[in-house]
């Protein structure tokens, strides 16, 4: 049979056009093909390069909670070493701060101890994921780390408040005291000997020495850190106030300064012998109504402890042996 001309040339055109419609589609295909396996490639690279700031990120944390550490005496330098020693870190590890679209931010926070918290941003450069037009990735890790001295309180709170606040069990404080939610108004223990917190829900003052007389303008200067204090308390010890005083005036110092913080505070029994310590956070104080509103933030701890202070805007109120450890 023979094909008409025409329609000979009709199909070898109709070829060549299915042929030109197949390689568009391969082309296509090859893309997505080539895009797709791209962003398994560069995404597991990503995911690498996360894993090494990530573990910047923490070296940097420990390294500047350690420069504070050492330098923890030192107000007016030790935030710089903390941020230096955190940013060298990081440059050591390959992060260096405003090179390279890498960034390195340090916070220091001291509300109890110093947590040292190191924020690195970088870039990561792709490979196949440029074709989608991805030309890199931003990725960011975070680590905090906290230091501090375990059985030493720096700036410790002159208010002494009752062991009967505690489960004696596992010294953790009694949920009347111990709700952020519903803080608990303390009072001096009015009726009651104002020298030692005679109930779980009293409060008395302290200047640490045990054997005089409270003076408030002792007492105030403790609280606004203008006073320096070097003394260990053994279980047992006499801590009380001597003269059975309010002292109403502390409480508005106690509010002024003190309002907002986490502060390390002796634990005594009902006759003001040392028992222990604790971190109590300061809600409020009432100097009409002689009263302080608050909650402890951390269980009893039934030890030995050395109250060490700074002059004034001196060492920030925290605890601990020294130590540091990764928090986040």
């Amino acid at each position: 049979m023979r094909t008409q001309p025409g329609t000979w040339r009709q199909r070898r055109t109709e070829s060549r056009e299915d042929r030109g419609q197949i390689i568009v589609i391969f082309a296509l295909a090859l893309v997505a093909m080539i895009a797709m396996v791209g962003l398994i490639l560069d995404g597991g690279a990503a995911f690498a390069h996360r894993r090494d700031e990530q573990t910047a990120s923490d070296l940097a944390a420990l390294a500047g909670a350690n420069a504070f550490l050492v330098n923890y005496d030192q107000p007016l330098t030790r935030d710089a070493a903390a941020v230096a020693a955190a940013r060298e870190s990081a440059r050591l590890n390959g992060y260096e701060h405003g090179v390279g679209g890498v960034t390195v931010e340090v916070s220091i926070d001291t509300t109890v101890g110093a947590e040292v918290t190191v924020d690195i941003d970088a870039p990561h450069e792709n490979t196949f994921a440029k074709i989608v037009g991805m030309n890199s990735w931003q990725i960011a890790t975070t680590a905090t780390a906290q230091t501090g001295f375990a059985d030493t309180a720096i700036g410790a709170g002159p208010m002494l408040f009752n062991v009967g606040a505690f489960d004696t069990d596992d010294g953790k404080p009694l949920p009347l005291y111990g709700d952020p939610a519903h803080p608990f108004t303390f009072s001096h223990g009015q009726g009651q000997s104002g020298d030692a917190p005679a109930e779980p829900g009293n409060m008395s003052w302290t200047d640490y020495s045990g054997d005089t007389n409270d003076n408030t303008h002792t007492v105030r200067d403790i609280i606004r850190g203008e006073t320096s204090l070097d003394v260990t308390l053994d279980r047992g010890q006499y801590i009380g106030q001597h003269n059975n005083g309010n002292h109403a005036t502390l409480f508005g110092d106690m509010n002024d300064n003190l309002a907002g913080q986490n502060v390390p505070v002796p634990v005594v029994d009902h006759n003001g012998n040392f028992q222990g310590w604790a971190t109590f956070h300061v809600i409020s104080g009432d100097q009409s109504g002689k009263q302080m509103k608050g909650y402890f933030v951390s269980p009893f701890v039934n030890k030995q402890l050395s109250i060490k202070g700074c002059g004034f805007g001196g060492c920030p109120r925290y605890l601990g042996s020294p130590t540091i450890n990764l928090v986040n």
